[in-house]
Order: C-alpha cells, then sequence, then structure tokens
C-alpha cells in the first residue's frame, strides 16, 4: 500500500518556522485537504493551524516554538531524549534507527539533524509503504502520545500535530497532567524503552534524503 503525503505535512508542521518553512506551508495545506488519511476534523484543525502559522508574525512564531521545544526540556522533539536523556544508552540507541534508515536507502549527511528528531522520522516514514510506516510508527508511540498530552496541557496547537499521529495510529489521545517541578519533570522523562525493530525489506524509494 503506497504512502500518502501526511506523513510529510506532519513532520513540515514541526519544524522551526523560519521563512523557507512558512513558504511551503500553502502546499501542506493541500496535502491536508487533498488526502483522506485523517479525518475531516483533523484534517480542518491543521489547516487551521498551518494557516495560523503561514500568517502570523515570525518573530512571535518563531519565539513559541523555541519556548516550547527548545526551552521546554520535556517537550524535545528528539524521541531518546525521554527515554535516555544524557545516559551512555542514547548512542548505541541512535546507531539502531541510523541502521534501520540505511536499510531503507536514507543516508544522514554530516550537519543532518540527530536520527531521532521527530520531524526526520517523520519525513523517512513518508517514504515507506504505508503499512510499514505504521508499524515504525508504533515503535515510539508511548513518547508521542507523552508529547502530545503535554502539548495539550500547555493549550499548544502543536498537540494537533500529535492527535492526528495517534489518529494515524489508531490510538486515543492521552490526557495527562504537566509535571510541576523540575525532578518530577526528569522522572516523566523516563519513558518504556524505545526499540526499532526493522522487519522490513529496504524501499527503493527512500534513496537519498526523503
Amino acid at each position: 500500500m503506497s504512502n500518502p503525503l501526511t506523513f510529510r505535512a506532519l513532520s513540515h508542521l514541526l519544524m522551526y518556522p523560519d521563512d523557507a518553512m512558512r513558504k511551503e506551508l500553502p502546499a501542506v495545506i493541500d496535502v491536508l485537504r487533498e488526502e483522506r488519511s485523517l479525518s475531516e476534523g483533523t484534517r480542518r484543525a491543521l489547516m487551521g493551524f498551518a494557516q495560523d502559522i503561514h500568517a502570523g508574525d515570525g518573530w512571535d512564531v518563531q519565539e513559541t516554538y523555541v519556548n516550547l521545544f527548545d526551552r521546554t526540556r520535556s517537550l524535545s522533539l528528539h524521541l531518546f531524549e525521554h527515554v535516555h536523556g544524557e545516559s551512555r544508552d542514547r548512542g548505541p540507541a541512535m546507531v539502531d534507527l541510523i541502521n534501520v534508515y540505511a536499510r531503507h536507502g536514507l543516508e544522514l549527511s554530516d550537519g543532518h539533524e540527530l536520527p531521532d528528531y521527530l520531524p526526520l522520522f517523520l519525513e523517512f516514514l513518508s517514504v515507506l509503504p504505508l503499512d510499514e510506516a505504521l508499524e515504525l510508527l508504533k515503535e515510539p508511540l508511548h513518547v508521542i502520545q507523552a508529547l502530545g498530552a503535554r502539548l495539550r496541557n500547555h493549550d499548544s496547537a502543536y498537540g494537533l500535530v500529535f492527535s492526528a499521529l495517534e489518529e494515524l495510529a489508531g490510538v486515543r489521545p492521552l490526557i495527562a497532567s504537566e509535571p510541576a517541578r523540575e525532578e518530577d519533570i526528569d522522572a516523566a522523562w523516563q519513558d518504556a524503552e524505545v526499540r526499532f525493530l526493522d522487519n522490513t525489506a529496504p524501499c527503493s524509494s527512500a534513496a537519498g534524503r526523503p
């Protein structure tokens, strides 16, 4: 089964909203409008979110993004941050994920984002057959659900992207309280281990960067 562009659209919505990112948002809106991978309500909400980023003041949307994902430790978009933190186990986990990418023809160049960066991971899923993409999405799903719950508790529209991923995976969004203390955040980070057990065959359409 071929993979629609919805994963790529969701990936784009989680990228830093610089001028280049915002310039591509009309195309993202077109994908969300035309494809039927998500429910109509979810697609409409995401299109409205994309329009808000596109029309918003550049400094404001960038500051919102930085405050959420760069300055709020529990909202990091690097998946293994929530599993391994700074422990030495993070390195082997990175290698495992790089190997998954490589087996599907994706080679990460110097200066590329770390392999566990969620927008990169979603871009990778967009070039796989849909059944394989959904199977790999299940591996970090508990982390994705935790991030979605935390964003919804921040009343952030970025939570819509995570709700869409949960919908694609066929699970209901989590509702959880945001930890109030830094030590509680550290404890909440230690989610279940993510193991990318790639049992899929290499995909010829995944050559190069997605």
